[in-house]
């Protein structure tokens, strides 16, 4: 199959990468410079290149503040029989924008991402394949994931951008409450270090990626919970509650259980 990517950055790499064998592997990314680490595909820079290639799927891998634009962009220039599709974190405004474009589609969100995944070793990673779309470019992405080796989950996009809100939205939120009340450890302990290490790695992704997480229709009741937590907590510190500690740790540990 030809397969287009536009956009080369570390996802848009790793599917060039993961394709390139099996497929003829092409990238459309307007910084020529990203395009230095990409092998065994073509490189495109101009618009005319993807018309002459034809592609017969393209993988936007763009920002997710870019990916509606990306398509708007190329659209012109692929054949009518072409399936277009995202692997974005953010859904919002994808179905809608798919229904108007009359073009077969398949979304799909591979949750690993290239922050803190292992790319090589991804067997306990998720990906999730939304039902709405085109049944073969489903099929596409559900063999390439299983291959993968990822545990892989079926929702419709509303389904996804709940799902979204709570695995996304309180990790995040969770990060900037350590990130903003922190302060320098000359000798900082195991833990702290861990939680450093995940804030700097949530605070490295774009910003808009964490703007349209947080800004999530879904997002606000599942914050709202940190603050009902925070308070109860709280309360527990404040009267040196002891029963009560020990009661909410059992509560807590009861969440984190395998």
């Amino acid at each position: 199959m030809r397969i287009l990517v536009l956009g080369a950055g570390k996802m848009g790499s790793f599917f060039l990468d993961l394709l390139s064998f099996e497929h003829e592997m092409a990238v459309f990314e307007k910084n020529p410079k990203r395009m230095r680490f990409t092998y065994n595909c073509r490189r495109f820079t101009t618009l005319d290149e993807i018309a002459e290639f034809n592609p017969e799927l393209v993988i936007n891998a763009v920002t997710v503040k870019y990916t509606i634009p990306a398509f708007e962009e190329v659209m012109p220039y692929l054949s009518d029989g072409c399936i277009i599709s995202d692997i974005s974190s953010v859904k919002t405004g994808l179905k809608d924008f798919y229904e108007r474009s009359g073009r077969r589609y398949v979304s799909t969100h591979p949750m690993f991402g290239p922050t803190f995944a292992n790319l090589n070793q991804l067997s306990e990673e998720n990906a999730i394949i939304i039902k709405e779309g085109d049944y073969m470019g489903r099929i596409f992405f559900k063999d390439l994931y299983s291959k993968l080796g990822l545990n892989i989950y079926e929702y419709t996009f509303e389904e996804h951008d709940k799902t979204v809100a709570y695995s996304l939205s309180i990790p995040f939120v969770s990060t900037f409450v350590f990130a903003a009340v922190m302060k320098h450890q000359d000798a900082p302990g195991t833990t702290f270090k861990r939680h450093m290490k995940i804030a700097k790695g949530v605070l490295n992704e774009d910003d808009y990626l964490l703007q349209e997480i947080l800004f999530n229709p879904y997002t606000h009741d599942q914050v709202a919970q940190i603050r009902t937590e925070l308070k109860d907590l709280l309360e527990i510190i404040d009267h040196k509650d002891a029963e009560g500690m020990k009661q909410y740790l059992a509560k807590i540990r009861s969440h984190v259980k395998d």
